[in-house]
């Protein structure tokens, strides 16, 4: 079963534009290398499909179609409370332990070393839509 894992961050308007980037350098060491070795242990146990981290808020964009489709940007909204930071999409036996995953994950260190225990939306990846539909 496959499932993408959703680390998000509160937003404030420091976190909007710098993110980790404030903290103390050994503290951003610590999270990061926290980061990679949960990569590596997925990977090698063989629950990793992909991990991307994702630009900060103040780079995004809303895309629409105009009536002749050609891209309409619009963005970027600090009112939001949340953005989405990262994720990871992962191939596991079934949902408790994608769970376990997004425990771990969420216990990455902030500042201080202290677990940030940041929430991790998980989401089953559908193979498709219901074959009535397809």
């Amino acid at each position: 079963m496959k499932f993408i894992l959703m680390m998000g961050m509160k937003t404030d308007p420091e976190s909007m534009s710098k993110g980790i980037m404030t903290w103390p350098k050994e503290d951003i060491q610590a999270h990061i290398q926290f980061m990679m070795g949960l990569n590596r242990k997925l990977k090698e146990d063989g629950e990793l499909v992909s991990a991307e981290g994702l630009a900060w808020p103040s780079e995004a964009k809303i895309v629409r179609a105009a009536a002749d489709g050609t891209p309409i940007t619009d963005g970027v909204f600090p009112e939001s409370k949340e953005f989405l930071i990262g994720y990871w999409t992962i191939d596991v036996e079934n949902a408790e332990r994608a769970y376990q995953i997004a425990a771990r994950a969420s216990s990455a260190p902030g500042p201080g070393g202290a677990a940030l225990n940041m929430p991790i939306e998980v989401r089953q990846i559908m193979s498709g839509p219901p074959e009535e539909f397809a």
